[in-house]
């Protein structure tokens, strides 16, 4: 199965790492899983500071590489909310609670092109102590660590 995951990854803090495992869960041994991150002039939209796209890379080849997962991948620059699930063959779209509106776009666009609609497998999002999200924001904030751990 080829399987589709995008995202800034900046940190990469436990919900990240979820829906990451979740794209290698069902891409199989023999999948294929592409990894859209957020260029620099994409991410620089964010309401928080960014590490540069080469740093960002680096951390999630280490953590895929930690984990050995069984499917191969890659990782592609991401422009825009679409990238290259608007016209790419592939099967699924892993996304969170959050980020579900924009694949239920790229369905729409792909149709409109076209194309098949892929499956969209949508994960939970990773709470923090408090019962909130676990988000980049947060964490940039000084609310919580990577893993959702209060530090105020």
């Amino acid at each position: 199965m080829k399987v589709m995951v995008g995202g800034t990854f900046d940190p990469l803090h436990d919900g990240h790492k979820r829906l990451i495992t979740r794209s290698f869960e069902l891409a199989g041994g023999d999948g294929t899983v592409i990894l859209g991150l957020t260029t620099d002039l994409f991410a620089s939209q964010k309401s928080h500071p960014v590490r540069p796209f080469n740093e960002r890379r680096d951390s999630l080849e280490r953590f895929i590489q930690q984990n050995r997962f069984a499917a191969t991948w890659v990782i592609e620059p991401l422009n825009d909310r679409f990238g290259s699930a608007l016209d790419e063959e592939f099967d699924a779209l892993v996304v969170s609670e959050e980020t579900l509106p924009i694949a239920r776009d790229i369905n729409v666009l792909r149709r409109e092109r076209g194309h098949p609609k892929v499956d969209i497998h949508q994960i939970t999002c990773v709470l923090a102590e408090d019962g909130r999200w676990i988000s980049s924001t947060r964490i940039y904030r000084g609310e919580i660590d990577d893993h959702g751990k209060l530090l105020s």
